[in-house]
């Protein structure tokens, strides 16, 4: 069981890390590239945006953050995934 245990812990927080690192170099190519007309650009929105839809989801129902010029639903998605990866880390 121990096992098992250790192989899903593992599997989720380097799933977790390709994540996050996906996102980051997203971020960056979003200054290069800002309509996404890079295959590597529209590669890494199809990987990333499932996970941060439900955020936007949730801030647009709420009228949250609406005008401001960040993408504040990304970062908020990128430091949710990053607080799972260390409470993982931490168990």
């Amino acid at each position: 069981m121990a096992v098992v245990f250790y192989l899903v812990k593992y599997t989720a927080i380097a799933l977790l890390s390709v994540l996050d690192m996906a996102m980051f170099v997203r971020a960056i190519l979003s200054w290069f590239d800002p309509t996404e007309e890079w295959k590597i650009s529209r590669f890494l929105y199809v990987v990333t945006e499932p996970i941060i839809l439900p955020v936007r989801r949730l801030c647009a129902k709420f009228h949250w953050f609406e005008g401001v010029p960040l993408d504040i639903p990304f970062l908020i998605t990128l430091l949710l995934t990053i607080v799972a990866q260390t409470f993982l880390e931490a168990l």
